[in-house]
């Protein structure tokens, strides 16, 4: 028995020896595999830092399975990461989405109400496609009515949905969860193959961009 145990012992430190140098070694990085660089460089807002920047949908499933990944690793970004989202509505019955997002933006509620969003459509089996489903579904989470009601159909947060649309077109989005580093780099879990792999590549991406020097 204590034989067995011994043997046990030894291939649990081989085990876990082997593990740590699977951890540490280097991932390879292809691109035009693993990333994409954009024919035409975007402009960034953040000089002198890194722009990250998910271009999502509410309703793709895709985006909601990525985001405990995606929150994970903006959690242990450093200061000079600057990240934003960007809802990408593909056709015209879409767009109240994008108007739902920079309207719960502009309310200061974003932070609070995406995450709830995201689980009234895809564990809730709510649409929210239309006007007053949206501002019943925001009142019901604490939010007047018509407050909301204003700022969703303010020229403000119409204009912003619209040029969220634009980005996207100028970013070639195709399709959702897409991340863009410093409008030159674009990957995704399906570009690159899966979740774990893109943030992996967004780490590669976002270190490539520091030793650029933010360029």
């Amino acid at each position: 028995m204590i034989h067995i145990l011994k043997l046990f012992s030894i291939f649990l430190l081989i085990f876990s020896a082997n593990q740590l140098v699977l951890a540490q070694t280097p991932i390879k990085v292809e691109e035009g595999f693993d990333y994409r660089v954009l024919p035409i460089t975007q402009p960034i807002d953040a000089k002198g830092k890194v722009e990250v920047i998910e271009f999502f949908w509410y309703g793709c499933p895709h985006c909601y399975e990525f985001e405990p990944e995606l929150k994970g690793w903006i959690k242990r970004q450093n200061k000079d990461v600057v990240f934003k989202k960007v809802p990408i509505a593909f056709r015209e019955e879409l767009m109240p989405h994008s108007q739902l997002f920079y309207a719960l933006e502009a309310l200061g509620k974003g932070d609070t109400l995406n995450d709830k969003v995201m689980f009234a459509m895809h564990r809730e089996n709510k649409r929210l496609l239309n006007e007053n489903e949206i501002a019943d579904w925001v009142a019901a989470q604490g939010v007047d009515r018509n407050v909301f009601l204003a700022a969703y159909r303010s020229f403000a947060v119409l204009s912003k949905a619209r040029a969220a649309n634009q980005l996207g077109n100028a970013y070639r989005i195709d399709g959702v969860p897409t991340v863009a580093v410093q409008g030159k780099y674009i990957t995704s879990p399906s570009i690159a193959g899966s979740r774990a792999k893109a943030v992996n590549i967004m780490d590669f991406l976002v270190n490539k961009v520091r030793k650029d020097g933010y360029k």
